[in-house]
Order: structure tokens, then C-alpha cells, then sequence
């Protein structure tokens, strides 16, 4: 019984969180920020490695989905080099993407240990006002979270 209340507050506090203050460096070497993004869109933070094959093919099913993911903001984040995070990019020409913001937060791996990330990809998802919906990780299923995404509308 102490272990389900346990649980449930833990659940509870994921629940309320809002969306962690990360940046990272573009491959343009710019500093991006989480405030910098769009304000008004529901929010996926990703947590990669380019070298993933998981990664990559959660990557693949973002840019198939990408017409039910227009109106949301994806935040790719990585602790590689900015030159892996380049190959990505361009493997993948997200570029085109103007919704998703790829970078390195470099070796501070905030991100990392803020959610405790033990498998990759990971992925967090929040309402358009930044609070904490929910989480996946490694075989991430892009349609239930397309689904949870369509709910929050």
C-alpha cells in the first residue's frame, strides 16, 4: 500500500511539472534555449544519439508523420559533437522542418539527468502551456503519441 501511494505521488509531481529550462547549440552555433520555443504549440522534447539505430528510426517515423506533427514544436536533443548532429540533420534533411529544433547540450547533459534517461530515444511530451503530459522510451509508438497530442487540442 505505502509503495502504490509512493508511486502515485511520484506520478503526481511528473504531472505537474513544466517543461525543464535546457539549451543547447544549434549547428549554426547559436545557443537555443527552451523558451525560444514557439509559444502556443503543444511541445515533444527528444532525447537522442545520431548513432542510434532506434533513434534513427523513430527520426523516420517524425518526418511520416510530419503532416499530424506541423503544428508541433520538436526539440532533438543530443550530448554528441555538433559535427554528428550535423550528419544527422542532413541524413534526415531536417532542415526542412521548421518546427524542429535540433542540437548538443554538449557534456552538462541537463537533459540527460533531468528525466533520468537510461534508453534512447526518449521522448516528453507537454500541453501548449509546457506542463508534463508523458513520456516514452526506446520503441517509441509515434501514432499513440500523435494520439495524446490530438487530445490536448
Amino acid at each position: 500500500m505505502l509503495l502504490a501511494v509512493f508511486f502515485m505521488s511520484v506520478s503526481a509531481i511528473a504531472q505537474n511539472s513544466k517543461l525543464p529550462p535546457f539549451q543547447m547549440i544549434q549547428v549554426n552555433n547559436k545557443v537555443f534555449r527552451a523558451q525560444n520555443l514557439p509559444m502556443g504549440k503543444p511541445i515533444i522534447i527528444v532525447y537522442f544519439s545520431p548513432e542510434c539505430d532506434h533513434c534513427e528510426v523513430f527520426t523516420k517515423e517524425l518526418i511520416k508523420n510530419q503532416n499530424a506533427l506541423k503544428n508541433v514544436s520538436i526539440a532533438m536533443i543530443t550530448y554528441l559533437p555538433l559535427e554528428n548532429v550535423n550528419r544527422f540533420i542532413n541524413k534526415f534533411s531536417l532542415q526542412r522542418f521548421g518546427n524542429m529544433y535540433v542540437g548538443t547540450e554538449g557534456d552538462s547533459f541537463f537533459i540527460r539527468n533531468y528525466y533520468k534517461i537510461m534508453d534512447m530515444p526518449f521522448a516528453a511530451l507537454y500541453t501548449i502551456n509546457g506542463d508534463y503530459v508523458t513520456s516514452y522510451s526506446k520503441n517509441i509508438p509515434v501514432k499513440e503519441l500523435i494520439n495524446k497530442l490530438q487530445q490536448l487540442k
